[in-house]
């Protein structure tokens, strides 16, 4: 089967390339750079698949030119998928698989190091003592022990961070549709949304982007939040209204925030933008405070999630080609 592979960097034709090797040495892979959109769709024909990930948009006029150049299965290297058109899918006969899970520790642990990284200020730190700085002001940050940690999404990335949040001895909250016991189990709480918002020191966003959830974070539930909380998000960047979060930071509401998301991101991240002008003014004025940490959408990059998303996808597309249908639809 031929697979069109869409915004691929070498380490995706590293570790797709591994995969293809060990579980479909039949398959044959085809690698493009360019992000997926209508204008380079078309590049998918004579392939009976393409690879998409999470900066591809996969909406009706994509998948309308995909269906047309014989385009039969939409293999996504990635568990989110509000990326794409479903329904349009659906009508237009294209099944789409996923990657429902590959390394939630890979993600817990990038968001726990934005944690500890603002408290103690290693950002700063490192700047300074290269140009030798050693002063200590401003650098004073808090005991993770005791605190209380919130969890909003306890699935198995929010799980995971809690068992490593308590380890450093925090209280645990957690707002979420399902219960799961081996939270409980860690001592943890389920709480209501606003309970939580109004009693964490540390909030961490955990739950996947959909209606429901999209600007979950705005103007009223940051006002419920204590005075100086941290915020992290390793989710999408569209759970949190970026303009409200702006507004918190310049009034001092929101002590810190550490973003491995942008609700804008698909025109920077994953690309070298370090000659260039960047043009979204919100995003540049996210860089203006000290106290905002961000980093490219990169909770996810370790090596045992890249071979795990890479095995996974061509399973999927293998699964596809010997029964008609991939091991993980949505």
């Amino acid at each position: 089967m031929k697979v069109a592979v869409f915004s691929a960097r070498s380490y995706d034709r590293e570790f797709l390339g591994a995969a293809s090797r060990a579980v479909a040495p039949a398959q044959e892979l085809t690698f493009f750079e360019p992000h997926l959109v209508e204008d380079t769709a078309p590049l998918a024909r004579g392939h009976q698949a393409v690879c998409a990930f999470v900066n591809d948009r996969l909406n009706r006029p994509v998948l309308e030119v995909l269906a047309a150049e014989g385009v039969r299965l939409v293999a996504l290297r990635s568990a989110g998928f509000n990326h794409v058109d479903l329904q349009a899918a659906r009508e237009l006969g294209l099944p789409v698989a996923r990657v429902p899970s590959y390394s939630p520790a890979a993600v817990a642990e990038h968001a726990v190091a934005l944690i500890l990284c603002l408290n103690r200020k290693i950002h700063k730190a490192y700047a300074r003592v290269r140009e030798g700085n050693f002063a200590l002001e401003g650098l004073l940050g808090f005991d993770l022990f005791g605190r209380t940690f919130g969890i909003v999404g306890a699935g198995k990335i929010g799980l995971a961070a809690a068992r490593i949040m308590a380890g450093f001895g925090c209280r645990l909250l957690a707002s979420d549709p399902q219960a799961n016991p081996a939270f409980e189990r860690l001592g943890g709480r389920y709480v209501e949304l606003a309970h939580l918002l109004a009693s964490a020191d540390i909030v961490s966003l955990h739950c996947p982007l959909n209606p429901s959830t999209h600007h979950l974070i705005d103007s009223a539930a940051i006002a419920r939040m204590k005075p100086g909380v941290m915020l992290i998000n390793t989710s999408r960047g569209a759970v949190v209204d970026t303009s409200a979060l702006i507004a918190a930071l310049k009034s001092g509401k929101i002590g810190s925030v550490g973003l491995d998301v942008y609700e804008e991101e698909a025109d920077l991240f994953f690309e070298d933008l370090s000659d260039k002008v960047i043009g979204d003014d919100v995003f540049a004025r996210l860089l203006t405070f000290p106290n905002v940490l961000i980093t490219g959408h990169q909770a996810f990059f370790t090596r045992e999630a890249m071979e795990a998303i890479a095995t996974t996808t061509l399973e999927n597309i293998a699964a596809f080609e010997r029964d008609g249908a991939p091991l993980h639809p949505l």
